[in-house]
């Protein structure tokens, strides 16, 4: 293959228009929590993963599981739980099986502040999906996101 190679140039237009309609989304999302709740998308996605944690069997997620869950690096999801633990809305403890490990639960205003800008978290992705499907572009993408289904 050569780098005018057909497949590979409609493969880098398929990543661009991925790249695009994130980028769109994210923005949006971000202007619409910063506006009413003023949480940023990361720390709203952290909110939102750590509220499904439970008190069952590999229920509480190690620091390594959560910065995967909102795809930034341990020492930035780190950076991101102080934050908010600074702000009141998570805490921190040790594992009362392994003192070397620390969890993070959403405190009682995080889960308020979480359940408040859920709404608004969902009904800005419906925006910014809706109108990024008036891109032909996007349109397919648009649909692939709205039929995926992740496994429980």
């Amino acid at each position: 293959m050569t780098a005018t190679d057909p497949a590979l140039t409609a493969l880098a237009q398929g990543w661009c228009a991925l790249s695009l309609l994130h980028g769109q989304i994210e923005t949006h999302i971000e202007r619409a929590l910063q506006a009413k709740h003023g949480l940023s998308v990361r720390e709203y996605s952290l909110l939102d993963v750590l509220s499904r944690q439970h008190d069952g069997e590999g229920g509480h997620l190690q620091m390594k599981q959560v910065a995967d869950a909102v795809v930034l690096s341990q020492s930035a999801t780190t950076r991101l739980v102080t934050r908010l633990e600074d702000r009141g809305l998570l805490s921190r403890y040790l594992c009362p099986t392994d003192r070397r490990g620390i969890y993070t639960d959403v405190s009682e205003a995080g889960a308020t502040l979480l359940g408040e800008a859920r709404p608004t978290n969902d009904a800005a992705l419906r925006e910014a999906l809706d109108e990024a499907a008036r891109n032909p572009e996007l349109a397919p993408l648009v649909r692939a996101v709205e039929t995926l289904r992740v496994p429980a």
